[in-house]
C-alpha cells in the first residue's frame, strides 16, 4: 500500500490573489484550472507539493480556511479498513466518481482528510501529471 500526502485544500475569498500570490511568490505553476462539482477549483504545483484553491470564502477566516489535507493512495478500500479497525469511520463511505474514489475521515484536533485513489489510465491526458 502507497500513501502520499498529496495536496493542502484552502478555501479562497479572492482566487485570483490567491494564484497571484502563490505563483509569484513561491514560483508556483498552475497545473489546473477546472469547474469541478459547480465551483473553480485551481491546483498549483508548489516543488513536489501542491496547492488547491477552491473559489469560495471560509465561513470562518485564518485557521478554518484550510479545508482539507489531501493523501492519494494507491488502495483506499485497505486505507479505509485499517481506519475502522480503529475506530475511525470515515464521515460517509466511498464516493465512486469512476476515474477518482475518496472519502472524508476525521483526524486528531479536528483535522479533516480526504483520502483519494486515483485511475491514472482513465483520466484526459491532460490532468494524469497531476496525479502521478
Amino acid at each position: 500500500m502507497r500513501n502520499n500526502l498529496h495536496h493542502a485544500h484552502l478555501f479562497a475569498s479572492d482566487i485570483r490573489a490567491s494564484i497571484a500570490f502563490y505563483t509569484e511568490v513561491f514560483d508556483g505553476e498552475v497545473v489546473l484550472d477546472a469547474d469541478i462539482a459547480g465551483v473553480r477549483n485551481v491546483f498549483i504545483r508548489i516543488g513536489s507539493g501542491r496547492l488547491h484553491l477552491y473559489d469560495q470564502p471560509s465561513k470562518t477566516p485564518g485557521r478554518g480556511s484550510i479545508h482539507h489535507l489531501g493523501i492519494q493512495t494507491d488502495d483506499i478500500t485497505g486505507v479505509a479498513d485499517r481506519l475502522q479497525s480503529r475506530g475511525v469511520p470515515p464521515r460517509k463511505g466511498i464516493t465512486d466518481h469512476g476515474f477518482w474514489r475518496y472519502l472524508m475521515v476525521p483526524a486528531p484536533d479536528e483535522v479533516l482528510i480526504e483520502l483519494f485513489q486515483v485511475d491514472v489510465e482513465s483520466l484526459p491526458e491532460a490532468l494524469r501529471s497531476y496525479f502521478e
